[in-house]
């Protein structure tokens, strides 16, 4: 399935949808018309766990092409929001986790040159998150160095307590898009949580997919644009700590709940990490996409009163 969360109107509620050709189809509301009990918002969805998920499978197989009066929308006609539009906890970040970004990063950004012998983790807190199509805060007052992240997020499905690489995979729920933005000029003494954490630093979406429709996640396309010129392009077979070993990796020490969600990292094509450095500047336009899952584009514009340098 392919989720979303929509508006209707402005002032409307967010609701839980899925995507049915160029329909959104209102689960809820569908499962009043079927006498079956679904939920309105997306976080109350996962938490039903995977039978859910086969049942309403089945529940939009039997009734599509005859959808009941009001429950199937346009889709050009609603708003989407961030799939989960407040996280309930941190998204767990996942730094140096492709190899060439690896090399990257200890040429611009003083970080080792070796390999990581374990995952990488930081955070994003959830008023990072954004939605597709939602701008990007350049305040020029705090960074000079606005810059881009492609990443696979993986959402958990089920709560995930000290669990093994071969068990992790049944604890995830679907997967979507995470722009990593970052302040590079941000760091402190190695912390990063005030570079990549800042408001409007999580654009994620435009919807999630659910586990069953990817197939291997393992073997995506993923890349980024900035203005329509191609700056990151790679594969997710190129992940260092595939996901299995990044769920064992964090619940062994912190449990993962449904909803959780994982940045699985960028790869190379970073704005730190070019000859020379380029970065976010407002009027900018950034385009982050996975395969099988879709586009997230925000435009970058200024906040603050501080007045900026003139774009390079």
């Amino acid at each position: 399935m392919r989720l979303v969360t929509y508006r209707a109107q402005p002032a409307s509620e967010a609701r839980l949808g899925a995507i049915v050709d160029d329909l959104v189809v209102d689960l809820q509301r569908l499962g009043q018309h079927a006498g079956q009990a679904l939920p309105a918002a997306m976080l109350d969805f996962i938490d039903l766990g995977p039978q859910a998920v086969q049942q309403t499978v089945a529940l939009l197989a039997q009734y599509q092409g005859r959808w009941p009066i009001g429950v199937a929308l346009p889709l050009v006609n609603l708003s989407l929001l961030a799939p989960i539009p407040r996280p309930r906890k941190n998204i767990f970040g996942i730094g140096l986790n492709y190899v060439e970004h690896v090399h990257e990063s200890s040429r611009s950004l003083d970080t080792a040159k070796e390999l990581p012998a374990q995952p990488v983790i930081f955070s994003k807190p959830p008023t990072a998150v954004i939605a597709d199509g939602d701008a990007i805060e350049h305040n020029a007052a705090i960074t000079q160095q606005l810059d881009w992240e492609v990443e696979l997020a993986v959402v958990i499905g089920q709560r995930a307590r000290r669990v093994s690489q071969e068990q992790a995979m049944r604890h995830v729920f679907g997967y979507s898009v995470l722009n990593d933005i970052s302040a590079r000029d941000n760091r402190r003494a190695g912390q990063w949580i005030y570079s990549k954490g800042q408001d409007t630093y999580a654009p994620f979406g435009p919807l999630i997919v659910t586990a069953d429709d990817i197939g291997d996640p393992h073997n995506l396309e993923l890349g980024l644009k900035v203005n329509g010129v191609l700056k990151q392009h790679s594969n997710t077979r190129h992940l260092l700590f595939k996901i299995p070993a990044l769920i064992a990796d964090i619940s062994a020490a912190i449990t993962l709940e449904p909803g959780d969600i994982i940045a699985t990292g960028t790869p190379a094509g970073v704005g730190a990490g070019r000859t020379p450095q380029e970065w976010l500047w407002p009027g900018d336009v950034v385009e982050a996409w996975v395969e099988k899952i879709g586009c997230l584009r925000n435009p970058v514009v200024a906040v603050g009163n501080a007045e900026r340098p003139p774009k390079p």
